[in-house]
């Protein structure tokens, strides 16, 4: 029987990859740690996606610059 894959499955592997990029790691040991079933559309589903946290600070370069140019004027 043929499968194919959820968009959450398809998220999952987008999660994955950002995730090893953001890291420099290695995607396999991630992709070989899903832990997939079948939903009810015979579309496969990743039980165990990635996650990861975003830094706190979220003043961005250019807001910083913003901020420099604006008090030098």
């Amino acid at each position: 029987m043929n499968h194919k894959l959820s968009s959450q499955a398809i998220g999952a592997i987008m999660m994955a990859l950002q995730k090893s990029l953001i890291g420099q790691t290695d995607i396999v040991p991630i992709l070989q740690g899903f832990e997939i079933q079948i939903d009810d559309s015979d579309h496969l589903v990743v039980m165990n996606p990635p996650t990861f946290e975003v830094p706190k600070d979220t003043s961005s370069d250019e807001s910083k610059k913003q901020n420099i140019e604006t008090s030098v004027q």
